[in-house]
């Protein structure tokens, strides 16, 4: 009898748990959901708002616009001239080739490591390189812009005889030392995780340990890297302090990685505080956030279908 004396009690802290667990999830989604609500009413007179449209309608932000008579039509972002001007595609641009470079840097760099410390290092040594690498992620990010500002943009002007300092692949560098825990981490877990006995089968069949990590652990780990990079990638479009101290903060229509850009989430940063409030450039600011919101949401669901169609093939499955 006394193993059932305390089992009503036990039962009632199992619920208990449930509840607060439920309670926490339901909490985080709802904050979620406020945030996004929020960003998107003072976003709403973009679209409305007949008197905001006329300075800053979609059109506006979007195509390219002459402002002042005899002048060539073009994209700018002025919002604070006599006549403003708030075309989001310097930014817009100026964001993708900062997270570009930023990916290009980090997931080799990430990808290697993870290789190495699954597939090559000793326990001692794995011990020590993934601390250190998971290490980078707990470095707040405006520690990194300044050290990209100081120490990475001279050395970078240095080796590669750059006009500007701060540029493109300055702030794209600093990012992508920020992500690198990211594309590390779910790389290195995903590596791991390939079955035992299917290195111990390649390796009975006279396959060295290089074939065996090229030809058989990457393709297996394959969903798990790209999550990885998908998620890096999120982060870099998302990132404010790097981007805001390394990038030099032009908005400027340029191909070029060595001229300077400015991004949408540096654009945020640098104007909201003094912007005037319910003006024009208040909401597009926030027409800015609801866009980066949206598409870090289209990168994340893109990232989770990419690997969902990569663990089906990888497992032989068929539609």
């Amino acid at each position: 009898m006394n193993k059932y004396k305390f089992k009503p009690k036990s039962r009632f802290k199992e619920l208990i748990g449930e509840k607060l667990i439920a309670i926490a999830s339901l909490s985080a989604l709802a904050v979620i959901l406020l945030i996004f609500i929020f960003i998107f009413k003072e976003s709403i007179p973009i679209l409305t708002s007949p008197e905001v449209q006329s300075e800053a309608g979609l059109n506006k932000m979007i195509l390219k616009q002459q402002f002042y008579p005899g002048h060539q039509p073009k994209w700018s972002w002025q919002p604070n001239s006599d006549v403003p001007k708030y075309s989001l595609v310097p930014l817009f641009i100026g964001t993708l080739k900062a997270a570009v470079i930023a990916i290009i840097f980090a997931a080799p760099l990430g990808i290697a490591a993870a290789l190495y410390s699954s597939e090559f290092a000793s326990k001692r040594i794995r011990e020590v390189i993934k601390p250190v690498i998971e290490l980078l992620a707990g470095i707040p990010s405006v520690v990194l812009g300044f050290f990209a500002l100081i120490v990475l943009a001279s050395a970078i002007q240095k080796i590669f005889g750059l006009t500007y300092r701060l540029n493109a692949v300055n702030a794209g560098i600093a990012l992508g030392i920020a992500i690198i825990p990211i594309v590390f981490t779910l790389a290195e877990d995903a590596m791991t995780s390939v079955p035992k006995s299917l290195r111990e089968a390649a390796l009975a069949l006279g396959a060295n340990q290089w074939q065996v990590s090229f030809t058989m652990i990457l393709p297996a780990a394959l969903p798990g890297i790209a999550a990885g990079v998908i998620l890096g990638f999120g982060r870099a479009i998302g990132e404010t302090m790097i981007v805001l101290m390394a990038s030099g903060n032009a908005a400027i229509i340029s191909y070029s990685v060595a001229d300077s850009i400015r991004t949408l989430s540096a654009t945020i940063a640098a104007e909201l505080a003094e912007v005037v409030f319910g003006s024009a450039h208040y909401n597009v600011l926030f027409f800015i956030g609801s866009l980066l919101f949206v598409f870090t949401f289209i990168v994340n669901l893109g990232g989770e279908l990419i690997m969902v169609r990569l663990k089906e093939k990888l497992q032989g499955k068929t539609r």
